[in-house]
């Protein structure tokens, strides 16, 4: 079991919360970026850094994620990549994303960036505030317990 982090536009808080979970649970993840981002050194901990271009973060996560990882990321299209596969995700507001809801959270990411690029809205997400950020942590720990507790029963 691994957690993938698409890290480019995840948020300070969101890291911090993987980063503890992971030293304290001494779970593997992953962050993978277009950028160069710095981390703790730690043997629990990588960094990969792809290639510039739209969906090339989404296309490494995608190949190497396997079933019954834990990726975290904000971009729908890429959770609907993963979610029928057996990969769970959560977004850093703390959506997780399921077969029972996936296809509804993607018709309604397109009918708002449809209503966005008619201008008939406007704005952005609200703001990443600490009721989001408790919201993210206790899904995840919720989320990372539940694959651990799966992953011990397939060791036994």
């Amino acid at each position: 079991m691994k957690i993938w982090i698409d890290a480019d536009a995840c948020p300070g808080p969101i890291r911090d919360i993987v980063l503890r979970a992971s030293q304290r649970l001494k779970v593997q993840v992953t962050f993978v970026a277009n950028k160069k981002l710095l981390f703790p050194e730690s043997p629990l901990i990588s960094f990969i850094q792809v290639e510039l271009g739209p969906d090339v973060v989404d296309a490494y996560i995608v190949e190497y994620a396997k079933m019954n990882d834990l990726v975290v990321t904000q971009d729908i299209p890429l959770a609907a990549q993963l979610v029928p596969v057996g990969i769970s995700v959560i977004s850093p507001r703390g959506d997780h994303y399921t077969p029972a809801n996936i296809s509804e959270h993607l018709s309604w990411r397109d009918l708002m960036t449809e209503l966005r690029d008619a201008g008939s809205v406007g704005g952005g997400p609200k703001p990443f505030d600490d009721k989001v950020k408790r919201a993210f942590a206790n899904h995840f720990d919720s989320e990372l317990n539940r694959l651990l507790r799966l992953e011990q029963r397939h060791i036994q």
